[in-house]
Formats: structure tokens, sequence, C-alpha cells
């Protein structure tokens, strides 16, 4: 059984077919003095010239290669961190064979960043940071080196952190350094995150946030941020406050990529539980491949933005 209609309802306005209608006029009539634009008075069209629309990156068939994956880690005087990097790398390979993956240091080590592109001469590349939040390295020397590699097409993706994949690696680093699972919970526990500091403050944000999620990982153990340089509070400062509050089964998480000097001293500022850097673990490994996933698609959404703008235009 249907339901009854007022005789008069269907000739009643509908005012969503209203607002429908007037953005539908709107947007023609855009498109037209768009159009009209273009065209002389002698009725011959003008040649466009838009840099947005002729800046975009050519379209990547489904033949060519992939663009190489370059990971751009810091560098450290600690021999281990290169050996601790490159075993991630070859993670990250295990995961996507076939993909050209590189290394480019910032400083300290080889290769250095821009030998690595200087190599990968007019090739697609994206850079991926083997940094845990976003600062000087990540907003100045990467584009200053990409800047420096003009024949390179280069994309920078988005630094690691923060994510849901390193906490699960902060996790486990702190499983295997002693964290006990009846410590989730406790009221005498507490974590310090050990990070490296920035000025920054979108830094300081990125590391909060770390910390915010290891904590509810760690059911609602209080987690703080402290930085080895920088910015306060340092990991001695952090674990001091932590005991004040009562909390006096501590660990400290290493949110560091690999091992160096500043990952050493926050290890050695406590006599409990010190966790490893992340180093190879297995969700780095997909977390790098994450970022290099997602700054593609992200380039190949504006680029098919872009391309329906311009056949509008044209049409």
């Amino acid at each position: 059984m249907t339901e009854s209609v007022h005789p008069h309802a269907s000739l009643a306005p509908n005012p969503l077919f209203l607002d429908s209608t007037a953005q539908l006029l709107t947007r023609i009539t855009t498109e037209l003095g768009a159009q009209l634009s273009h065209v002389r008075l002698n009725g011959v069209r003008r040649p466009m010239s838009s840099p947005e629309i002729h800046a975009l990156p050519a379209p990547e068939s489904a033949s060519a290669p992939a663009p190489a994956l370059v990971a751009v880690a810091h560098g450290s005087r600690d021999p281990r961190a290169p050996r601790t990097v490159n075993q991630l790398l070859d993670r990250v390979r295990e995961l996507r064979p076939g993909l050209d993956v590189r290394l480019g240091h910032i400083e300290l080590d080889e290769p250095l960043l821009p030998d690595t592109l200087a190599a990968l001469g007019a090739r697609d590349a994206v850079l991926v940071p083997l940094l845990l939040g976003p600062g000087h390295h990540v907003k100045r020397d990467i584009p200053d080196a990409v800047a420096a590699a003009p024949r390179l097409r280069a994309r920078i993706a988005a630094p690691l952190g923060p994510h849901p994949l390193l906490v699960e690696a902060l996790y486990d680093r702190l499983t295997e350094a002693g964290w006990r699972a009846e410590d989730n919970g406790s009221r005498s526990a507490g974590v310090v995150l050990a990070a490296a500091g920035s000025r920054d403050p979108e830094s300081a944000a990125a590391a909060r946030r770390t910390a915010a999620l290891l904590g509810e990982r760690l059911g609602g153990v209080p987690v703080l941020p402290a930085y080895a340089s920088a910015a306060a509070p340092t990991v001695p400062d952090a674990l001091r406050a932590l005991a004040a509050r009562g909390r006096h089964r501590t660990a400290v998480a290493s949110y560091f990529t690999a091992p160096g000097r500043f990952a050493t001293a926050a290890a050695n500022a406590t006599a409990h539980l010190a966790a490893a850097p992340l180093g190879a673990h297995p969700a780095l490994a997909r977390l790098v491949l994450h970022r290099y996933d997602e700054t593609l698609a992200r380039t190949a959404t504006a680029t098919a933005t872009m391309r329906r703008g311009r056949q509008l235009v044209t049409a």
C-alpha cells in the first residue's frame, strides 16, 4: 500500500531542486565566461597559459618503471647506524621486489643525499625521510637537495611519524627490553619517549601525538616525550617527573630510527628499562612503503583533478 499524496504537493517548488538548478546555472555561466575570455573579437581563440597546468608532472604509464624510492637518513658517527638503516632497506626490498630502493644521508655518512640524487639523473623518485617528525631537515635540507638536482623529477613524502605503525614498533622494542604485559595500565609504571628534539613546534607536536598513541597502547600508562637536544624536557627531567607522580617502574622508549649518540645518551639516562631504537623493525619497513605509496597516490589525485579542470576549460 502506498502513502497518500496531497493533491497539490506536486505543484510545490522543491527547494533542493531550486538550489541545484541555481548551482548548475552558476557553473555554466562561469565556464562560459572562462571560454569567452580566451576568444578575440575576431572570433579566434587565444592560446591559454596556465602555470598550474603546465607544471603538472608527466603521467606515469602502466609500462613505465615505478619511481625510485630514496630513503633519506640523517647520518651518524656511530658505525651501527648505516648498518641498521641498510638492514631496514633490505626489509623494504623484500616487501616490494623490483622496486629501486636507494639511500642518501643528510650528513656524516656515505652516500650523501646530493650524490644519490645526481646518480638518478632524469628519473622519477619519491624521497622518504627516515625521520620521525617535521623539522629543519624535512622542511629545508631535503627540498634544497631536490632543488639542486633539476633533472630529477622528485616528490617528497611526509616524515615517518606520527603513525600507528611506529607505535607497534615502539611497543615491541619495549617488550624486548623487559616491559611486561602486567605493566600495561599499572599505576606504578611510566614511559619516557626519548626523541632527538627540534626547535620546530610541529616536531614537538608530532612527538606528543606519538606519546599519546603509545600511552593508549600501554593501557593508559603515562608516556612523557623528552628530548636529547633543542627542546625540553630532557630525558632525566621526564624520568624525575614520573617518579614525582609515583611512577617508579619506568622505561625509556627510543624514538630513533637507528643507534647513535642521542639514542645512547637517552638509554644511559635510566637505571631501569631502555628499549633499543626502532631499527629494522618490520613495521618500520611497512611504514616506509606506506609513505612512498601515499605520495604517489596524492600526486595521481592532484594530476587527475588538474586534468579534469583542463578538460572543462578546453571543452
